[in-house]
Formats: structure tokens, sequence, C-alpha cells
């Protein structure tokens, strides 16, 4: 047996068993045309995406340094890459995807809890996408017509949403080849318009070290709040200029609690103000500064209660653990999932160096590209007085732009990104998962249009603002799914898998109608540990670990239970 050959034998004992199906046989040798290059450009197409461009935003505003941020996503891809590149390799040896080598661990039937599991998190992810992608459209449109964005949800995003959704479909039903094709073609288009970002950024501020200084502002809400012998003292940090030394804002206005008219504009000449009223912390704030003839206007945001200027080194401890479970949780559907990707690639090699060249660097650069483009608009834009106002998502910043031209092919770089981020993270696992379920019935296009159908019923225009929250608690689901994979395939079966019988519904994998007792009692224990401390708060540090907790449980119990047998 060759790595790309495995024995497999299309009799017609296995072609009419309701497990096997066209999509879901192993992809024959001649097929396995990804070498290293599409491997990478596959992570570039979908590492560039706007969720990292986000993530990489929030973290600053959580009170960490640009360095701090990057420092933790490249040590949370480099970790996620290497289970990553170890489930990958039975998709190499084998041509099969996840629902199938999973029948091994879980049973014919018990893969699907895992497998549907995924997908439906996919599909979440692909209505987020999706509408992201939308909103590009929408702006594109504006731009063209010259119309205003309306505030709040409107019909034109959702028609906007409902094109890009189908440029998406249409990529699924052309299949993997077309997947191939726009991912090797947008990896040295984004790779190139993030670099252009960045120069953008520098060039109008005047420095890259002018820019990352920024940084610190973000941190600061606008406005924060303070009980002191009896009276509310009111901290004012509205945005300064690059120097440092000058607040962008010239005045300001406030409103206390049950107050609907704000009081009348004063002069932004001190931070700390002292209010006449006992111990009020419902104060809304408003800035502006003089621009000509007009008035530029910052968002009204709410002041915030003040936090202690010193403190204990836990609670940045925990801050950075936190975020390395997100940011690995960022890729648990993929790394589940990855030989869905790896059947295509013509061997180990390809896989393996594609996967570290395309993954982890990928992520650092476009985390820089976010985290500098953010503070850059922080001191490029005269309008963004406050943190409330700064654009943190690449669509509004693109907006932004002068240039109805740069605007337009802006919004086209975003439009390519998520598409490629779409179809190779958000469809390609979930359609084998619903085909997996009826392989009969349902094929790969199928289960790629019931994709895209629950990724509208979720609402994703409702999801967008819970992105790390999202994230730390599917790195509880999935984490446990990937320690089970990994036992069994790399402890139990020593790389070893007997083939045809993945495809027998009373063959060796079957056991006990269909499901493994020890993959369910591992799975089911692991998610438990790993989401307890959400709900139990002496118990939250295993929830901050989430996906390493699951893991490791899941891991361990399923290796131990299997030797029992």
């Amino acid at each position: 047996m060759t790595e790309n050959q495995p024995p497999f034998l299309t009799n017609t004992e296995l072609t009419h068993s309701p497990l096997y199906s066209e999509d879901l046989a192993p992809v024959p040798a001649a097929l396995r045309t990804w070498n290293t290059w599409h491997m990478a450009a596959l992570w570039i197409g979908m590492a560039v995406c706007i969720p990292t461009y986000l993530l990489a935003s929030y973290m600053i505003k959580s009170g960490l340094s640009w360095k701090e941020a990057l420092i933790i996503i490249g040590v949370s891809n480099l970790i996620i890459t290497l289970p990553m590149v170890l489930n990958g390799k039975a998709g190499v040896k084998y041509g099969i995807p996840f629902p199938v080598i999973g029948r091994a661990a879980f049973g014919t039937k018990g893969i699907h809890i895992p497998s549907v599991m995924r997908g439906v998190v996919a599909c979440g992810w692909f209505g987020v996408q999706t509408w992201i992608g939308g909103l590009s459209i929408y702006a594109i449109f504006n731009v063209l017509t010259g119309n205003q964005p309306q505030s709040g949800l409107n019909i034109g995003q959702f028609v906007s949403f409902l094109i890009f959704w189908c440029i998406n479909i249409y990529f699924v039903i052309k299949g993997s080849e077309s997947i191939k094709w726009l991912e090797q073609l947008s990896a040295p288009i984004l790779i190139g318009m993030g670099l252009f970002l960045i120069g953008w950024g520098a060039n109008r501020a005047g420095g890259f070290e002018i820019v990352l200084a920024q940084s610190a502002q973000l941190a600061k809400p606008a406005a924060e709040a303070e009980n002191t012998n009896g009276k509310t003292m009111l901290y004012l940090h509205p945005l300064k200029d690059k120097t440092g030394t000058q607040y962008k804002a010239e005045e300001y206005r406030f409103a206390l609690q049950n107050q609907p008219l704000l009081n009348d504009w004063k002069s932004l000449q001190q931070s700390k103000v002292t209010l006449d009223n006992p111990e009020q912390l419902a104060v809304m704030v408003q800035f502006r500064k003089r621009d000509g003839e007009r008035y530029l206007n910052s968002s009204l945001v709410k002041a915030q209660p003040k936090t202690a200027e010193t403190g204990t080194a836990q609670p940045k401890i925990w801050s950075y653990i936190l975020w390395l479970t997100a940011m690995v949780g960022f890729w648990a559907t993929m790394s589940i999932s990855i030989s869905d990707i790896t059947r295509l690639a013509k061997n180990q090699k390809a896989q393996v160096a594609g996967q570290f060249i395309g993954l982890p660097g990928t992520m650092v650069l476009y985390s820089f590209v976010g985290i500098f483009v953010t503070c850059a608009a922080v001191i490029n834009f005269n309008d963004i007085l406050v943190t409330d106002d700064v654009p943190w998502d690449p669509v509004q910043l693109v907006a932004k732009f002068d240039n109805p031209v740069a605007v337009i092919l802006a919004q086209i770089f975003l439009l390519i990104a998520t598409l490629t981020t779409n179809i190779a993270a958000n469809v390609i696992a979930p359609a084998n998962a619903f085909s997996n379920l009826f392989p009969k019935k349902i094929n790969f296009k199928t289960g790629g249009l019931i994709t895209g159908i629950i990724g509208i019923l979720i609402c994703p225009w409702w999801l967008l603002d819970e992105i790390s929250g999202i994230l730390i608690f599917i790195s509880g689901l999935l984490g446990p799914v990937l320690g089970v994979l990994l036992a069994d395939y790399f402890w139990v079966r020593k790389q070893k898998l007997e083939l045809n019988e993945l495809y027998k519904t009373n063959g060796i994998y079957a056991y006990r109608s269909g499901f493994n007792p020890a993959a369910i009692i591992s799975l089911v224990t692991g998610i438990s540990l790993a989401l307890i401390g959400f709900w139990i708060d002496s118990l939250n540090f295993l929830y901050s670990f989430s996906w390493f907790t699951g893991f490791a449980v899941s891991f361990f119990l399923y290796y131990f239970l299997m030797q029992k047998k």
C-alpha cells in the first residue's frame, strides 16, 4: 500500500451499503492534486478574514498591548496547527473525509454526534461570514449610487446578504476544483492588500511608531465614573492626536440618568470633572469638535465604572489565558475536520508544510494588519473622537475613504477574503456531515445547500458582537472531539484503519448498534468538564482552559476505556 493508494475494493457490497456514496468514498490518487502551495494558499485564504481582523482589535480594546496580542495569536496558532497536521494525516493516507474517519472511533452511527455538532457550528460561522460579505456589497452599492448608509438593519443589507449567499452557493455547486482555483488565485491578492493597508496607515500617520503608539488609547473607555465622598467623579478619555498631547475633541456635554436632555456644551479643559449629584454613575457623555462651519459629534457613550489603576498580576494572566483559549478555539472546528481537505493533498509533506506555512504566519500578519490599521484610523480620520467611534470592522473602515474607487476596490478585497474563508472553512465540513447522515440521499452539493439555508435561519446579524465568548464556548465543545480522534488513530489503532470496514453497517466499526460507548462517554465527560465552569464560578478555570481541558480529558479517558475492551 502506498500513501495515495489505500486498499479499497469498490465491490457491489460496498457501493450498495447505506454508508457509501461517491462523495464519501476515498479520493483516487489521480484526483489528489493539492500540493504544498495549494494547502498554504488555502490557509491564507481562510486566515485572511474579517473575524481575524476583529479579534486582534478586540484584544487591544480589552486592555492588551499590541505586542501581547500578537504573541498570543502566534502561540495559539502554533498550538492548533500541530493537532491540525496530526489529524490531517489519516485524510492523506486513506483519502477519506472526517465523518468516515470518525466512524472508527465513534461508530458508524455515533459519528453523527460530533460531525453534526461541528456542522452546525460551521453553519453559524457561514451565516456570520455571509452577512459580513453582504455588508461589503451594500457599501459598494452606496458608493455607486451616492446613497448614505442607513443606520440599523435595513432592506439593502438583507438584499446584499442574499446576493453574497448566492455567490457562495455557486462555488459549492462547482465543487472542490473551483475551490482550489479560488484559493490559489486569491492568496497573493490578499497578501498584497494587507501590505497595502499597512503602507496606507503608516504613510498617512507619519510612521510605524506613531501608529502603534495609539494602541494604548484604544484600551480606555471614552468616559469613566466613580463615587467619591458622596459625589460622582467623571473621568473623560477622548482620543488624542498623534502627538499625544492634544485632545481631538474640543467640547463635551453629559446627561444623568432619567434626564433626556444633555447639558450645555462645555470646553474640554480638564479630564476630571466633579458632578454635583450624589453617587450618580449612570452618566451619558458626548464630545464634539469644530470642522470649518460644522461640528463633528461623537457617539453618545455611557460612562463605565472606573477601574483601579493598579492591581495584582492574576487578572492579567487570566486575560492571557482567556484569549489564548479563544484563539485556539478560532480554528477548533477546522482541526477536527481537516481531513475533508487533506484527502485532496498529494502527500503528507504537502499537507504538513502547507499548513505550517499558511496558518500561523498568516494569522499573525493579518492580525497585525487589523491592529495597525485600526490604530492608524485613530489619527487618520478627523471625525473619530472616542474609542466607540473607531472602525473596528474593516468594512466600516474602508467606507470612510474619500476616494470612491479606493472604497470599491477595498470592499472587493474584503469580499474575496470573506468568500475564500467561508467556502473552505464553513461549507465543506457541514456539507460532508449532512451527506454522512444520509449518504444515498444527500450528496455534497445538497449538503452545501442545507448549510446555506441554516446559515440564514440562525440570523447572523445578531451574532457579531459575541465572537470571543462564542469561540471559548465552541472550544469546550470541539476540543473533546479532537482528543478522541487523535487518541483513536495514533494510540489505539497505530495509524492503521480497515478501510472497507468503515463502509459496512455490520463491520468492526459498528460496535453496539453503531455506537462506541468509550467514545461517547469520553466525549460527554470532556465537554462536561470543559463547560462546567461556565455555570459554576469556583470551577471557572476549567472553562477558561475549555479547549485544553476537554481535549486532555477525552484523549486520556478514551485511551483508558479502549484498553479495557
